[in-house]
């Protein structure tokens, strides 16, 4: 279920859309081609507009945020420190736990088909970790 901004009364992929627009440079380009790549890689995905103004796309768990600042697109996968990244698209928040981040700047190419693997490697791991919990609570009962 979608949650959008109570401010406009706009979901939240009208809220990504206007946000691509704004930025109209090269970070819009990035956050477009992004949002394409996760939604081919997942076409089941939800799209959120979470803290004050950040694209989150979930699925069974927030799989990645994108996040566009002034010199980097940054997207952040929720648990990619428990993701093979067999491509090394990685290349930010590497010494967390949890997180882990891809920057990408102007002039990047960017590896789609590993990218989506990537995606559809966070989905499973949301996935497979759902009824291990429920399992889990029920022993503890």
């Amino acid at each position: 279920m979608e949650k959008g901004s109570k401010e406009t009364g706009a979901s939240p992929s009208q809220l990504i859309d206007a946000r691509i627009q704004e930025l109209n440079d090269w970070r819009g380009e990035t956050l477009g081609r992004i949002r394409s790549l996760i939604k081919e890689a997942d076409p089941e995905v939800v799209e959120e507009w979470k803290w004050r103004g950040v694209p989150v796309w979930s699925h069974a768990g927030i799989i990645c945020t994108g996040e566009t600042y002034k010199n980097v697109v940054k997207m952040t996968f929720a648990k990619g420190a428990s993701l093979e990244d067999p491509s090394s698209l990685f290349n930010s928040s590497l010494e967390g736990n949890t997180r882990r981040a891809i920057d990408i700047r102007e002039g990047d190419k960017i590896d789609e088909e590993a990218l989506k693997a990537l995606v559809r490697a966070a989905v499973a791991l949301n996935l497979s970790t759902r009824p291990s919990r429920a399992r889990k609570s029920a022993k503890e009962a």
